[in-house]
């Protein structure tokens, strides 16, 4: 089966305009314990020369944000609220009002798309949306059209690669999933009425995480041999197979000629094996260079439509797909980058990171020296602070891999201690933690510092209470391992 994306979350796409053709946009995600105030991204956005943004919700405060920024916009809608824009067309208008009219009359901001759910088909969610996607697609569609901006604003459905499928390994055996092929082929249809392109979310990283037998080089572009040949067209690489078994499967029923824009693609830096800065940067780049050269696949040559994924690492995001989940971006939480990546802009090879970002003080939470290892309350402390920060650096193959035990659990005290920006209270596993000065990082194994936002004092009165209601006084009930 060609196909594989990924959950996502609600984020925003920020593209480069190259040339004459479409640009290249990178996802930025909003699921974070700290994020950055969106005045601060718009600026990074532009000091990037990014002319486009994508939003997958309508954040109030980042299209405030946007106004006049000269930067075009995608809004757009989540799966859960699918059903109720489904039901009434009250309710479209009322969202449309709301979320596009108010902010394009305000004459703030440049809306060109809106995004009807996210990925609403994967097969993970055993069919939920597959009655409510195209009802909903119709009556924001109708909202635009009653507002007058439906000759602005197009509609389009981000769609993850696994609502398509090859009987082999060659895009011309392609095909709509069998079980949804009757709504795809009515949204499709929809779409080309409305002259609306089909989004897809293409992931090669997921072929080589769920398959231990795919083989790594096919996932680049570098090559790989021997290619597939299709009837005289050769795949050398996943991503052109994978598109080209899309451009197939609408072939194949009229479609030939629908527009596609790639929603997602990129590669993770940490969480798995083969989720590294090396893999990425490889990945991101090749991508880039192919997507400016121009070249496009072999069913559809010329310029790609397409946004990298993603802007900036997200820490709250869910890792039930996997713990690479929280390192999509092509920047840390603070919004520094990670490394060299040519978007194409005169600015050269290097990525800008924001500016204005704080971090807290040089201080971190570890195991004290003295911890007695077989103290009933570590395992329960460390699973306690995991659960409640991130630990998805530790594992297998991933950056914090080589750890020592008393790494591992100073990493994971440590991940609690800064979520919770810093508070005393936060370092106050009974007889196991200290706070200290001296960074305890270890090669490229970063203990990191929190950032300062916007947030942080709500969040760290909301975080000395809940940990000192969770230690002190509810251990037993907040604590999973009792």
């Amino acid at each position: 089966m060609m196909g594989g994306g990924k959950f996502s979350s609600f984020f925003v796409v920020f593209v480069l305009l190259v040339g004459s053709g479409s640009g290249i946009g990178v996802n930025w995600g909003t699921q974070s314990t700290h994020p950055l105030s969106p005045s601060k991204v718009v600026k990074m956005l532009k000091d990037n020369g990014i002319q486009k943004v994508k939003l997958f919700d309508a954040d109030a405060g980042i299209l405030d944000a946007l106004k006049k920024s000269g930067i075009q916009v995608m809004v757009g809608i989540p799966n859960d609220m699918l059903y109720t824009l489904a039901n009434s067309v009250e309710a479209a208008e009322k969202w449309v009002s709301k979320n596009v009219s108010k902010h394009v009359s305000s004459g703030g901001v440049d809306i060109r798309y809106v995004a009807v759910g996210n990925e609403p088909f994967l097969s993970t969610y055993n069919g939920s949306f597959e009655a409510t996607t195209l009802p909903a697609l119709q009556n924001i569609q109708a909202a635009l059209t009653k507002s007058g901006l439906s000759k602005r604003v197009k509609v389009t459905v981000p769609l993850n690669a696994d609502v398509y499928q090859s009987s082999s390994e060659k895009p011309s055996d392609g095909g709509f999933r069998p079980d949804i092929n009757n709504v795809m082929l009515q949204i499709v249809k929809f779409l080309n009425n409305n002259g609306a392109p089909f989004t897809v979310n293409i992931y090669p990283f997921i072929s080589l995480y769920a398959d231990p037998n795919f083989p790594v080089d096919y996932a680049f572009f570098n090559g790989y041999q021997p290619a597939i040949n299709d009837n005289g067209r050769n795949y050398d690489n996943v991503f052109d197979a994978n598109h080209d078994t899309l451009v197939w499967a609408l072939q194949k029923n009229g479609f030939g000629n629908l527009p596609i824009i790639v929603g997602e693609i990129g590669w993770p830096t940490d969480g798995d094996r083969n989720a590294n800065l090396q893999y990425a940067q490889r990945f991101n780049q090749g991508f880039m260079s192919r997507y400016m050269s121009g070249k496009g696949t072999p069913m559809r040559p010329g310029p790609i439509d397409a946004y990298l994924f993603s802007l900036i690492d997200e820490d709250a995001k869910s890792i039930q797909p996997g713990n690479f989940e929280r390192h999509w971006g092509m920047f840390y939480f603070d919004a520094q980058p990670k490394y060299q990546l040519n978007l194409g802009s005169a600015r050269g090879n290097g990525l800008v990171g924001a500016s204005g970002v704080d971090h807290l003080a040089k201080k971190w939470c570890v195991l004290k020296p003295s911890a007695n290892l077989n103290d009933d309350q570590l395992a329960p402390s460390v699973a306690y602070a995991c659960q409640n920060a991130d630990c998805t650096s530790l594992g297998y193959g991933t950056s914090c891999g080589n750890l020592d035990v008393h790494g591992n659990i100073s990493y994971a005290f440590n991940s609690y201690y800064q979520i919770n920006d810093q508070m005393d209270s936060a370092c106050k596993f009974p007889s196991l933690s200290m706070i200290t000065d001296k960074d305890p990082s270890v090669g490229d194994c970063k203990f990191r510092i929190m950032i300062q936002t916007d947030s942080a004092e709500l969040h760290g009165k909301v975080g000395y209470l809940t940990t000192v209601l969770c230690f002190f006084v509810l251990l037993l009930f907040c604590n999973p391992w009792f």
